[in-house]
């Protein structure tokens, strides 16, 4: 059963967890992050690992502390480009950044001006990109055997243990013209009859941007990629051309970073409270960003003051008052767990979550929920990836950096919208978009992995001809216009040319994000029900006995209904109880049961860059009853 009471424990960093394993830099005048990278050879990351505040800029002298490089080991120099851009006309900072595969922030760094200057037509750009290099388990032996498995290329091969591809040929010629999968091979990374430092790369897929790189494996086709991927074929070859020639092993194919693999649809959600298990004791730790110590010297009186200001901590609170709810109802049904319960303390660059593991015993833990900053919960996975301890990121949507242990509980915002276009696609829908200048991100998001939609133009001031979408619509399918703008002349415009068709077409309005505009009573509900308005979500609102159960039980405890913050403390940490108490490992669980709580779903799938993200996303439509419903 549960122990007595939830462990609340306030850790501060040691200075000692740093040791000795760095050195000191004082920053001169004009040196950037790179720049001080570069000298010491390590990457920008090692860096703002050190240095958190680091990320929002750094100061003429102040002191940077830089990581040590691994002894005895000699790893290449990071890989910096740089390569001068000049500035188009109506090019954006996030266009600019997307093209050349880097963010925003690092073009700002290497292009101080622009901070000033803003970005204008015919500048020049200096562009630095950087690949940040693997981490490294240091091995010494002399010889090792690595057996072919499918995808593996000589590239791969030679990568992983730190030789080329002609020493590789030259210690086994046998696959100087052929790889054969099952072969055994004989390894020596270092001629020379000494034990070598061998390096092991871990396997992982290359980033770029919106993008990561996806290596064709040996019998994979158009088919069973399209498949494998959840792309259509247009949206493939859109974004490599190179497969119009025909698929070929060892091709290296550009997918989205958000991509995951598709898997056979689970027929039901599974309810895991008939299937508990308490043979074996489990222990869940959640990490929420109290920051007690900013707090624990105030008044009763700045106290409540801050409680109507924070919105940070009263999300903070509310998240936390949903996970006591499910930790009490997981009392009901006789879970066997522990729960211990860490503040955070957490900024946006920061957090003691690191400090109290590093001063812990984590090895018996079996999950953790949290911290809340993605860039946070990053730091809890990296530091617990050769544990392989399940770190779940609870609220953030950004995709971030993957580990093999990271659980991304709220679906990606693209992943989101791909769940639309997945639906509309499965209907055999025609899809129309009707984009605003303002929406570029959509545009692009259409434009990049949705191949098959028709765009209709839009002037800047919102205005487009009605008919420009009456002449995309074809009969004997659903016609699905996206509307991708917040203008009320555009909306009664768009509306309007749908509702006039609709005695000879089948016409469906759809929207992939929230629209403030539509929320206003100038757009009548009547007009948007008419049309059976579908958009994709997150959560869904739930009438049920449960759900209703559940709200009283919440208000009679808190005495306040519970927000959506509320609610998703509760569901996210019932699913996560829930799947621990199971006669079968974490990750399996994750594998096998798709999930469904109050508001949400949990329905989590493989990412092709390592870890997980639930793909929990529901089909919502305004139904002519007044009602929302569920697309089935």
């Amino acid at each position: 059963m549960f122990k007595k009471g939830i462990y609340f424990i306030v850790f501060m960093f040691a200075t000692s967890v740093f040791a000795q394993n760095y050195t000191k830099h004082k920053v001169a005048k004009g040196e950037t992050i790179t720049q001080i990278a570069q000298k010491y050879k390590v990457t920008p990351y090692d860096i703002y690992k050190l240095n958190p505040d680091s990320q929002s800029g750094i100061q003429l002298d102040a002191i940077l502390l830089i990581p040590k490089s691994i002894e005895n080991v000699t790893l290449n120099e990071v890989p910096f480009k740089e390569k001068t851009y000049i500035v188009k006309a109506k090019e954006t900072l996030y266009s600019i950044a997307k093209e050349n595969d880097i963010k925003i922030s690092d073009l700002e760094e290497a292009n101080p001006f622009l901070k000033k200057d803003g970005l204008q037509p015919g500048q020049i750009l200096k562009i630095m990109r950087y690949e940040e290099p693997p981490k490294v388990q240091i091995i010494t032996n002399t010889f090792s055997s690595h057996e072919v498995v499918a995808g593996d290329t000589k590239y791969s091969i030679s990568k992983k243990y730190g030789i080329s591809i002609e020493e590789l040929e030259k210690q086994n010629p046998e696959i100087i013209d052929n790889l054969p999968v099952g072969f055994k091979l004989k390894i020596n990374s270092n001629d020379k009859d000494v034990a070598p430092t061998e390096i092991i790369y871990p396997k992982t897929e290359a980033y770029h941007g919106n993008t990561l790189e996806y290596t064709v494996k040996s019998g994979e086709t158009m088919y069973s990629l399209t498949n494998l991927l959840g792309l259509s074929e247009a949206s493939l070859i859109g974004l490599n051309p190179s497969l119009k020639e025909g698929v070929k092993e060892g091709m290296i194919l550009k997918v989205p970073a958000t991509l995951s693999f598709t898997k056979e649809t689970k027929n039901s959600l599974k309810d895991l409270t008939k299937s508990i298990s308490n043979q074996e004791r489990k222990e869940l730790v959640l990490f929420l960003p109290f920051n007690a110590s900013k707090i624990q010297n105030d008044s009763v009186t700045s106290i409540s003051e801050r409680l109507k200001k924070d919105k940070f901590l009263n999300m903070t609170l509310d998240f936390y008052a949903g996970a006591l709810m499910a930790i009490d109802s997981a009392k009901v049904l006789g879970m066997n767990l522990d729960i211990k319960i860490y503040d955070s303390q957490e900024t946006k660059n920061s957090t003691s979550a690191l400090s109290v593991i590093y001063n812990n015993d984590f090895s018996s833990i079996d999950a953790i929920i949290g911290p809340f900053y993605q860039v946070n919960v990053e730091k809890v996975a990296d530091a617990l990836e050769n544990k392989n301890i399940p770190v779940i990121s609870p609220l953030s949507r950004d995709e971030g950096k993957s580990y093999k242990n990271l659980f991304q509980a709220m679906p990606h915002a693209d992943a989101i919208k791909g769940a639309m276009f997945s639906y509309m696609q499965s209907k055999n829908g025609n899809i129309i978009a009707v984009i605003d200048p303002k929406k570029n991100s959509i545009k692009e998001y259409i434009q990049d992995f949705e191949k098959e939609v028709k765009i209709v133009g839009v002037t800047d001031k919102g205005g487009f001809v009605a008919d420009s979408i009456k002449k995309h619509f074809v009969k004997d399918r659903m016609n699905y216009v996206v509307m991708a703008s917040e203008k009320t002349g555009t909306i009664f415009t768009t509306t309007s040319a749908m509702s006039s068709v609709m005695k000879d077409y089948q016409v469906q309005l759809v929207i992939l994000e929230s629209n403030e505009t539509l929320d206003f009573e100038e757009i009548a509900l009547s007009r948007l029900t008419k049309l059976k308005m579908a958009y994709p979500s997150a959560t869904k609102d739930n009438d049920s006995d449960e759900a209703q159960k559940f709200e009283r039980a919440f208000k009679k405890k808190n005495k306040i209904l519970p927000n959506q913050y509320a609610v998703r403390g509760f569901d996210l940490t019932f699913d996560t109880m829930l799947r621990l108490a199971q006669d079968k490992p974490f990750e399996e669980s994750i594998n096998d049961d798709a999930t469904e709580q109050v508001e949400s779903k949990f329905d989590y799938a493989k990412k092709i860059s390592g870890g997980f993200t639930n793909k929990g996303i529901y089909i919502l439509y305004y139904d002519e009853d007044l009602t929302i419903k569920q697309a089935q």
